[in-house]
């Protein structure tokens, strides 16, 4: 991996990618960057209280602004949100400046990780489990051509095993 590329965490919501990210960077040595605190430091408030108040189409366009401003950075690692990597513009923008790293965990254990966090479901009305199981069977071939590299976190490893795993994968 070149040095000044980025590396982007990829993955549904829950499978470790603020957590593992901001602990990869420490390890790694170059900043971290997280799009969801991004979303929320630029709107000064809670990205689910865009997504609530002026649907999910605005909260996408202030993500690939987000995206194009990751793709400027030199040798970060950045968490992407959720969904990021589901949208063929984002995927653009980050293309050719960094590594895709996938980050799959079980549907029962990305719901268990995010249970108590009330995120705006992407099929309304259907519950945690629903939601995230539609997403999935609707998504999982996009995650998968996104990336560069997959890591599994659910395997029952300690945050320090998954870094130097990840480490490891990158060639770190």
């Amino acid at each position: 991996m070149r040095p000044d590329a980025n590396v982007y965490l990829a993955g549904m919501i829950g499978s470790g990618k603020t957590t593992l990210g901001r602990l990869l960077a420490a390890r790694l040595g170059r900043p971290f960057h997280d799009l969801d605190r991004a979303l929320d430091a630029e709107l000064g408030r809670s990205f689910h209280a865009l997504v609530r108040e002026q649907g999910w189409l605005a909260f996408r366009e202030l993500e690939y602004r987000i995206c194009k401003r990751f793709a400027a950075l030199r040798g970060a690692v950045c968490a992407l949100g959720g969904g990021t990597v589901r949208y063929e513009w984002n995927r653009d923008a980050l293309r050719g400046t960094g590594l895709v790293v996938l980050l799959e965990a079980d549907l029962a254990t990305l719901a268990r990780r995010v249970r108590a966090a009330d995120r705006p479901r992407v099929n309304p009305g259907t519950t945690l489990e629903e939601d995230l199981e539609r997403v999935w069977a609707a998504s999982a071939g996009v995650y998968r051509g996104a990336a560069d590299l997959v890591h599994r976190t659910d395997q029952g490893r300690t945050f320090e095993a998954e870094v130097e795993a990840l480490a490891r994968l990158l060639g770190g």
